[in-house]
């Protein structure tokens, strides 16, 4: 029997040599210290000692009078230069409605005016117009006239809006056609919906992979595990749905790293993730071994096929080496594909796809309890732009395989034209074996950001990218006449950029170059966010 008097007199003898006030705090501050240290180790878990180390570092050399105030000077300048326009230009634009309407004829002379000032993006601009020629004839104008005829249609009516609904249905199933769901090994069940781009196509594929694995696994703390070439849309999700994200580094032909994957994997992971290709090298990653994971381990793989989606299924036809990558392989649960990218659509289109209706079914959300009525809707937009449909309807018609087929010799031809020019320059060197039409390059004896800033005081646009330091340009139709002008662009800033080296004036290399090596990477992220929150109104 516990002795609880003689108990409770040995307790009181011993606390009685504390003040009363010690006995209160002491508790108190023992959890507050626990707290602290729970919150450290699950930063570390997150980001690693380094990183937080430093962050919490950061945090406490911010407290020191004057060093905040400092650094958000120092920030307000870095952001002000990542500005494309200046507040001077700002201060003009509208922040009221006119007191009498300008009439069509006022607005479209408006319009005409601010269009000009646009950057000239015709062959320059690395991705972003992928139809070829310009904007009055051609593809072009089939585009516009298709989306005006459907300007006022939104497919969240279905009983209204019959003809954007078989149009969305029809570019689902053809582009499904494309990944596979035509083969037997597809489980003939391949289903999806139209979105408004890639990031929408990813996040609804993460939410629906981390629902299904609820419903069957009852995983409640859901991890997610991508490498670092992954496109950011699933930091994104992974932000947005509470989703633990594990970035693995790629290997060192800059695929995802299989190995790696599998020493993350553990009870609460939902899903994987490959791309076909990457976007930042323009790499496929190794689906095959990717679909064995993740079919053994009974979890989701998602294959990021946004840029390859119209290109890789008519470049194996044309006798490109090109891996295995869509619905023909096990364990492949989810696919996003850019309608707006190589298929040649108006922007805002893409498609998700599942291989079964099972999962797909976890992506919609249903509401019974509203007063509004009973609704339910497929993907995060309600109502939807019915014009963009039926662009992307009109793109895929009107081109059909043997369209698509052209179009995919000739930007990948124009892709090995590139590839060859750029490996002719000795100071520079290509970032792995591109499978596709981006071709990402950097150097080791001169700052490629300062090439960056010379090819863009001759207009171009290109990507710059980090891990390792270099830039790249996405091949498109618009590329096509011009790759021999750009090797030569590209050769002459290289060789200023060799005889005169260090920061061009006004140009962007010291930031990005300053950013790669700052340590406290919130910092880095604190810079993003309060460039965007001056970009916006």
């Amino acid at each position: 029997m516990i002795n609880l008097p003689g108990l409770r007199a040995s307790a009181n003898s011993f606390l009685s040599q504390f003040e009363p006030l010690a006995i209160v705090f002491a508790p108190l501050l023992s959890f507050l210290v626990a707290r602290l240290l729970q919150t450290y180790v699950q930063a570390v878990q997150d980001k690693g000692f380094k990183a937080t180390f430093i962050g919490f570092f950061m945090t406490w050399v911010k407290l020191v009078p004057g060093v905040n105030n400092y650094i958000d000077a120092e920030k307000h300048k870095v952001v002000d230069k990542l500005q494309p326009w200046g507040k001077s230009k700002r201060d003009g634009w509208r922040t009221d409605l006119p007191m009498t309407g300008l009439g069509a004829a006022g607005v479209l002379e408006q319009m005409k005016d601010e269009k000009q000032k646009d950057a000239a993006w015709q062959g320059k601009c690395s991705g972003t117009v992928y139809i070829g020629g310009n904007e009055s004839e051609g593809h072009f104008s089939l585009i516009n006239e298709a989306c005006s005829m459907f300007a006022h249609t939104n497919p969240l009516h279905l009983d209204v809006f019959q003809s954007v609904v078989r149009f969305e249905v029809e570019v689902v199933s053809m582009t499904a056609a494309l990944f596979g769901s035509k083969d037997k090994a597809s489980g003939g069940q391949i289903c999806g919906n139209m979105t408004s781009g890639g990031t929408e196509s990813i996040l609804l594929a993460v939410k629906s992979s981390r629902d299904y694995m609820k419903a069957n696994k009852n995983i409640t703390c859901p991890e997610m595990i991508i490498p670092e070439s992954a496109h950011s849309a699933y930091d994104k999700a992974a932000q947005y749905f509470k989703i633990k994200l594990w970035r693995v580094p790629v290997n060192k032909e800059f695929q995802a790293d299989v190995k790696a994957i599998k020493k993350y994997i553990n009870r609460n992971t939902i899903m994987i993730v490959g791309s076909a290709p990457g976007f930042p090298h323009g790499i496929i990653d190794p689906i095959e071994e990717l679909g064995e994971l993740a079919f053994s381990y009974g979890i989701c793989l998602h294959v990021d096929l946004c840029l390859g989606g119209f290109v890789l299924p008519f470049a194996r036809k044309l006798g490109y080496p090109v891996p295995p990558f869509d619905f023909s392989v096990q364990g492949v649960t989810s696919i996003s594909a850019d309608v707006h990218k190589y298929g040649l659509a108006p922007k805002g289109t893409s498609v998700v796809l599942y291989r079964n209706h099972e999962i797909r079914k976890h992506q919609f959300v249903a509401v019974t309890e509203w007063s509004g009525g009973l609704y339910v809707s497929p993907t995060i937009a309600g109502s939807r732009p019915g014009s963009l449909i039926a662009g992307a309807w009109a793109a895929m018609l009107s081109l059909g395989q043997e369209g698509y087929l052209e179009h995919t010799r000739e930007i990948m031809e124009a892709s090995k034209r590139l590839q060859k020019g750029v490996k002719e320059i000795p100071e520079l060197f290509i970032i792995g074996r591109p499978d596709m039409t981006i071709v990402a390059f950097g150097s080791n004896m001169i700052d490629i950001f300062e090439v960056n800033d010379i090819l863009s005081s001759k207009g171009w646009h290109l990507n710059p990218l980090q891990r390792p330091n270099s830039i790249h340009i996405c091949v498109t139709l618009q590329h096509v006449p011009i790759v021999d002008g750009f090797l030569k662009d590209l050769k002459d800033s290289v060789q200023t950029v060799k005889e005169n080296p260090g920061p061009v004036s006004g140009g962007l290399a010291p930031i990005y170059g300053a950013a790669g090596k700052i340590p406290d990477r919130g910092m880095v992220n604190e810079l993003l966010v309060d460039y965007m929150d001056n970009a916006c109104c």
